[in-house]
């Protein structure tokens, strides 16, 4: 399924896809070569012996591995074909061979994992459902398919009911959920669903009103609802911007809210200029709101905004941003949870019009 067809309600019929590059008009923003570092250095750093990536002190395999592994799908390459085919292959290999039979995908064993869990299911099942939509292996497609219901199923098991997810399932964390976990989820779920995998709806409606809930009247997202209702200072701008990233990817049609989001994130971030908490996280997913807005779309949302956000700005002064911090070996380092994580957040940026996958198409 086009992820065109997903843009949220009336903001659907505004958005007017941009050149898909704009390397040409000036050679300042071609990354094609720090992509290619980035990539190399990324397919390098996996572990050679099980197939997965790590953060610092060997943290969150589950969830690195589907970071990493998405950066080379939007590369172009498939499990069966492609420069990196090998790596992508050898990722799948070792979330087959760890996936515990109740769906979870992490390792409860691992004590990085064990209160943490569901960033990994979130970030693998998004992995897995975009390598399973591009196999035409039937057999290679039966297996996927097999472990992908059964990640979907643990999702949906363990959201709480305000429709929320927590680090942990709904039963071991009783009943705590928040945000940025939410997302992962929502995201993740709505990739399944283009895939093919059935994903209930009542559980994306679910997670879909948590999100509006937790939105303050100057429309951010609050960290958690487990905290109390939505109050004017408690808004997080990450959370807002994947928030945003969601009613593009999650069929929300409910335009109100997303326009609350997109207006809170315009005047609350301040893309590229320095080190700011949370701001890999931030820069992934609004990132896709601003590319898949293009030059047109928050301009036809906000007619009235003497400024308006263009996918050619934003991309002028990120991509600045991301070439000047790369290392001389193609990472980057910067950030709290290691260079596996940057290097993956920052290579999803920089690649988004590669148009590649649908979950992150216009």
């Amino acid at each position: 399924m086009s992820h065109a067809r997903l843009f949220v309600g009336a903001c659907a019929l505004f958005f007017v896809a941009a050149p898909a590059s704009f390397a040409a008009d000036d050679p300042k923003l071609d990354v094609s070569e720090t992509v290619r570092k980035g990539l190399d250095w990324l397919a390098k750093s996996q572990h050679k012996a099980e197939g997965c990536w790590e953060a610092n002190g060997n943290q969150y395999p589950t969830t690195m591995t589907g970071l990493a592994g998405m950066c080379f799908l939007m590369e172009g390459s498939t499990y069966k074909q492609g420069k990196y085919s090998d790596n992508i292959r050898r990722a799948v290999a070792w979330y087959l061979k760890r996936s515990q039979p109740n769906g979870m995908l992490g390792n409860p064993n691992n004590p990085t994992e064990t209160g943490r869990y569901m960033y990994g299911q979130g970030f693998g099942t998004l992995f897995l459902a975009c390598v399973y939509g591009e196999e035409d292996n039937e057999a290679k497609r039966k297996e996927l398919e097999k472990l992908l219901t059964k990640a979907v199923l643990f999702i949906c098991k363990a959201q709480t009911d305000r429709g929320g997810w927590g680090y942990v399932s709904a039963a071991d964390g009783g009943g705590f959920d928040e945000g940025s976990v939410t997302i992962t989820q929502l995201q993740a779920l709505r990739a399944a669903r283009n895939a093919g995998i059935h994903v209930p709806k009542v559980t994306i409606d679910k997670a879909v009103k948590y999100l509006k809930d937790c939105t303050t009247p100057k429309g951010g997202i609050i960290y958690s609802l487990a905290h109390g209702q939505p109050v004017n200072g408690g808004e997080r701008a990450p959370l807002t911007a994947a928030a945003v990233a969601c009613a593009f990817s999650a069929g929300d049609y409910n335009a109100e809210y997303s326009k609350k989001w997109i207006k809170y994130c315009k005047e609350n971030i301040p893309f590229g200029k320095g080190r700011l908490a949370h701001d890999e996280y931030q820069n992934y997913y609004f990132s896709q709101c601003v590319y898949i807005l293009g030059d047109d779309g928050y301009k036809k949302l906000f007619p009235e905004d003497k400024d308006p956000m263009r996918w050619t700005d934003f991309r002028k002064t990120m991509y600045e941003y991301l070439k000047n911090g790369q290392s001389a070996d193609g990472s980057w380092g910067q950030g709290g949870i290691g260079t596996v994580y940057t290097t993956s957040i920052n290579l999803t940026i920089l690649q988004l019009e590669n148009g590649t996958l649908p979950i992150y198409q216009r």
